[in-house]
């Protein structure tokens, strides 16, 4: 069964996941860690747990996103996954980060291009990777059926949507992720976003300003 600890990292409070099950490999979910007292207590949760570390996962490429990957790469020498249309991201997350006064670790390359895959694997675990460009050209969620948890990254958080007016965002692409590849997994899945605390599909269908703004332009169309 899959487990998850949900640890908030860096100026931005980006939300950063541990993921594991019985096995006790486990996957890092948006490395965020900058600090190094971040650093310190993300090595102490993953041992305290007994845990391996064998993947550095990324659901987008934006710098308080991917601040901590490097720091999991030379520590653990895990891969870094994530998608390679986010490569431009990546490849400016230090020059972004400075912008905004925060220095980090230079991001390493990416090992797993998540547009070439189906889903990402570790211990017992399969999550299924969903494309859902919008807030980035290669933004993914990460996806497990068995037990309903849906990793959304910034494109859909509690009562709100990730933001497309930075580089590679459009709107009408982050609508119809979410419309179409999202809501239809259906109302019991739990979310977790990228920052924030978690939510439901079926709380957003209904709370969601952004979601119900669209499905009550189709009920009344239809009507």
């Amino acid at each position: 069964m899959m487990e998850i600890k949900r640890v908030v990292f860096n100026p931005f409070r980006e939300n950063t996941y541990i993921v594991w099950d019985e096995t006790k490999e486990c996957i890092i979910v948006d490395a965020g860690n900058l600090a190094k007292r971040e650093n310190v207590m993300l090595d102490e949760m993953i041992a305290a747990r007994g845990l391996k570390p064998v993947m550095a996962v990324n659901t987008h490429g934006h710098f308080d996103h991917v601040m901590g990957v490097g720091y999991l790469k030379e520590q653990y020498g895990v891969q870094f996954a994530c998608s390679s249309k986010d490569q431009f991201l990546v490849d400016d997350a230090e020059q972004r980060a400075m912008m905004f006064g925060v220095k980090c670790m230079p991001v390493p390359a990416i090992d797993l291009d998540l547009d070439s895959v189906d889903s990402v694997t570790f211990g017992n675990t399969t999550l299924k990777v969903i494309k859902t460009p919008g807030h980035t050209p290669g933004h993914v969620a990460l996806y497990n059926a068995e037990q309903k948890m849906l990793f959304t990254g910034d494109t859909l958080f509690k009562e709100s949507i990730g933001r497309t007016d930075m580089p590679g965002g459009d709107y009408s692409w982050i609508m119809q992720s979410i419309l179409e590849k999202i809501v239809p997994l259906g109302d019991d899945v739990t979310i977790y976003p990228g920052h924030e605390g978690e939510s439901t599909i079926g709380h957003e269908t209904i709370y969601n300003p952004f979601i119900t703004e669209v499905l009550n332009q189709e009920i009344n169309y239809k009507g």
